[in-house]
């Protein structure tokens, strides 16, 4: 592992010219310089000095050309200076923290550049390199950061049981960092994890959820999910996904294991780059399955409507999570109620209708849909896998050949409930909302294009079944 190496920027000389003239020394700390030694992008920069951190970004912003804007954040000690170069730097000065039992906030006071290190959640996170004339770019590593970078090792500076104690957000983050950067968590700090875990009851939703959906991006996210249920945090940040785990069986039957296949699913939609709320959609798309759980003494285990009762369930995780309700919550909810019916297709004759239907229900989401879909299917038969996928490959070409034919995506019938009740003098009622289904499933079934003329004829012929004529003689015209 390479010793890392400050970049040529500017910014950093101006900022060890100032912390001479302050006489405060200042270093680069934690995930910046991490990321400099495994060669990894990073755009967060963190600059301790030893005194007042405001002070020192007031007296870079100074130097810099136009005078660069400080935003300071009095409450926090810390500042905060834009640049072009290096993004946004943080300026802090060093402290030490002390913790009360029942709060993550600590009691903050100035401390030495060590005390500063010490309260670092992991020695990878807890390198330096110096921003002093004297020795510019010389790395501080008082924790053995270095060492455990190269043995992908996540590690805490201090006893894990006073990181962990004192921040119980650490242990999500510990798992985060493994996630992330594909590291073993170091033997004593995964057991203070497992000792400490209830101690996360103190933290935010919103803090947890943060950490969660990191590790739901990171490139392999069944890892981190491991690692949390191993800890038994999984039990308390999310119960519901903990529920997915284990396999009833009664004699010869026995169901698959539906968390690990859910990891398996994640990590499909994963390697396809999925974005974050696919990937949501991925995790959901079974999470009713124990809820649904039924044996049938001739076909097995069974799981029937699980689709549909994790749809509805779906905006409760979202509320409970701290996650957003708006689009995407409703996507995601959308996929998990859909999840079933492309696989179901590939099981059947694969008919104009039935696509139809899927394109109008899935719209502008079916090619989400068809990726959470061709990621569910995980069968550890070959035979058998290749054979859907190879099923699910005419599905495919199916939706594309009957898409471009009707353009079903954005779907809407040319007769709408006000050409209906113009039509006929009708108010609002069950006869309009009938009239308005019926020509719904006659374009869907192909036997009406979705074009005026054609949809108005029906329309006559289904109001004239329910003895219904049209208002005075009218029949209403697009002109």
């Amino acid at each position: 592992m390479k010793t890392p190496q400050l970049p040529e920027l500017p910014i950093f000389r101006a900022i060890a010219e100032a912390a001479a003239e302050l006489k405060q020394p200042a270093y680069v700390i934690g995930g910046y310089v991490r990321d400099l030694a495994l060669g990894r992008a990073s755009k967060d920069i963190d600059v301790v000095t030893v005194g007042d951190g405001i002070a020192l970004a007031q007296a870079v912003g100074a130097k810099l050309p136009g005078r660069g804007r400080v935003t300071v954040f009095k409450n926090f000690g810390t500042a905060m200076l834009p640049t072009k170069e290096a993004g946004e730097i943080e300026f802090v000065g060093a402290r030490k923290e002390s913790y009360r039992a029942d709060s993550r906030k600590p009691e903050v006071e100035a401390g030495t550049l060590e005390e500063d290190l010490a309260r670092r959640d992991f020695t990878i996170n807890a390198l330096g390199l110096s921003l002093n004339p004297e020795n510019f770019g010389e790395l501080v590593d008082r924790y053995e950061g270095m060492k455990d970078l190269a043995s992908k090792t996540i590690r805490t500076p201090l006893g894990p049981d006073v990181t962990f104690s004192d921040d119980p957000l650490r242990m999500m983050r510990a798992i985060r960092f493994a996630a992330q950067l594909g590291f073993d968590i170091e033997p004593d700090t995964f057991d203070a994890i497992i000792r400490n875990k209830d101690r996360i009851k103190i933290v935010s939703q919103e803090r947890i959820t943060v950490e969660l959906n990191k590790i739901i991006e990171s490139p392999t996210p069944s890892y981190g999910f491991k690692l949390l249920f191993q800890t038994g945090l999984l039990h308390l940040v999310f119960p519901k996904m903990a529920l997915l785990h284990g396999v009833d069986k009664v004699g010869t039957h026995a169901h698959k294991d539906n968390f690990y296949h859910t990891l398996q699913v994640l990590d499909n939609v994963a390697a396809a780059g999925g974005d974050l709320w696919l990937r949501w959609a991925a995790v959901l798309h079974d999470i009713a399955k124990p809820a649904t759980k039924r044996y049938d003494q001739r076909v097995g285990w069974t799981f029937h409507g699980h689709e549909d009762k994790g749809a509805r369930w779906v905006p409760g995780i979202f509320a409970d999570l701290k996650l957003p309700l708006g689009e995407e919550m409703r996507m995601v909810q959308k996929l998990v109620k859909l999840h079933l019916r492309p696989i179901a297709l590939v099981k059947e004759t694969v008919t104009d209708s039935a696509v139809r239907r899927l394109l109008f229900e899935a719209g502008e989401d079916v090619d989400r849909l068809m990726l959470l879909c061709r990621a569910d299917i995980t069968s550890k038969d070959h035979t058998r896998k290749e054979r859907y996928l190879r099923n699910f490959g005419q599905v495919e070409e199916k939706l594309k050949e009957v898409e471009e034919k009707d353009h079903l995506r954005s779907f809407r019938p040319v007769i709408t409930g006000e050409i209906i009740m113009e039509t006929f003098g009708l108010k609002p009622s069950r006869a309009v909302g009938e009239l308005k289904e019926a020509i719904m499933e006659a374009i869907l079934e192909g036997t009406i294009k979705n074009e005026m003329d054609e949809a108005l004829a029906f329309l006559l012929q289904q109001g004239e079944a329910k003895g219904l004529r049209p208002e005075g003689g009218f029949v209403h015209s697009p002109n």
